[in-house]
């Protein structure tokens, strides 16, 4: 089903999942999707690894089992940078071979070595996308606090506004540790004319280095709420961790409260996190029992 009329019926509740990296086995990857599914999600998107790495044939296969062995809609991400026309073709083409019809369209973050071939901007590849032809879904990005690379915010709303003309269905916020940030982002969408759903990522902090580096990367800011939660855990990771997936529980029954069209958690391979996340969604009544 399109999740952009999933979008249009009702509130929805998705998770995520990267494919295996290292010594994960691709069954590994199975058997998390599995369990995520249990939660019955709207949908669970499947990551993308892009310059050569295997990971977008891992990718396709993810999203290929969450389709049709979990009855559960798949949402396969597609990266640009570095990717020619008939890259994106051959793997579009798969992901339709297997029923995959939504994809999240993104550029991708810049590597060393690795530059624009036929695609320079996220929109870039939506337009191609969607003049393929191909009767797909297409989700795109979007950065409450403005993308990392932009000059200003301005610059990146309109960045986001031309992935909507260029026929992207639904967006996908990076994650937030302030839910006012989301909300402010939300009225700046309406202002310059954005008129997308918009589904809220969140993604728990498990410790101090990790939200460090989701600092750097993604320019998302650290409110002195999460800097006390943080100290208040103290040391033990086990603690930090706990503290981080109560927080993010907390911001998604805050978000389903005003209204939000979707709630996007970014699992990080743990179903313990989906397992909380639901449950949290289901007392605050967002999801049912």
């Amino acid at each position: 089903m399109r999740i952009a009329d999933k979008l249009a019926a009702r509130q929805t509740y998705s998770l995520e999942i990267f494919p295996p990296k290292g010594e994960m086995p691709l069954e590994d990857a199975y058997e998390i999707s599995g369990k995520m599914a249990t939660t019955s999600p709207d949908w669970i998107s499947v990551t993308y690894s892009a310059g050569g790495s295997g990971n977008n044939l891992n990718t396709a296969r993810i999203a290929a089992s969450i389709e049709n062995d979990f009855s559960t809609t798949a949402l396969a991400h597609l990266t640009c940078i570095g990717a020619a026309k008939a890259d994106v073709d051959a793997y579009v083409d798969e992901l339709v071979r297997e029923g995959i019809q939504n994809v999240l369209a993104l550029r991708g973050d810049r590597r060393p070595g690795v530059g624009a071939v036929d695609f320079e901007h996220a929109s870039d590849l939506i337009t191609y996308l969607r003049e393929s032809g191909r009767d797909l879904c297409i989700g795109a990005a979007c950065y409450p606090e403005g993308h990392v690379e932009s000059e200003s915010l301005e610059t990146s709303m309109e960045a986001l506004y031309i992935k909507q003309e260029s026929g992207a269905d639904f967006l996908v916020s990076q994650l937030f540790f302030d839910d006012e940030d989301f909300y402010r982002f939300r009225e700046l969408c309406l202002r310059h004319r954005i008129k997308l759903p918009i589904v809220a990522g969140i993604m728990p902090f498990t410790s101090v280095k990790q939200i460090q580096r989701m600092a750097f990367n993604c320019g998302a800011s650290i409110p002195a709420k999460v800097v006390k939660r943080l100290v208040r855990a103290g040391d033990d990771p086990t603690d930090q961790a706990r503290a981080g997936v109560e927080y993010a529980c907390e911001q998604l029954v805050d978000l389903a409260a005003n209204g939000v069209d979707g709630i996007h958690v970014y699992s990080m391979n743990h179903p313990e996190i989906a397992f909380a996340a639901r449950d949290a969604l289901v007392g605050c009544g967002y999801l049912g029992a």
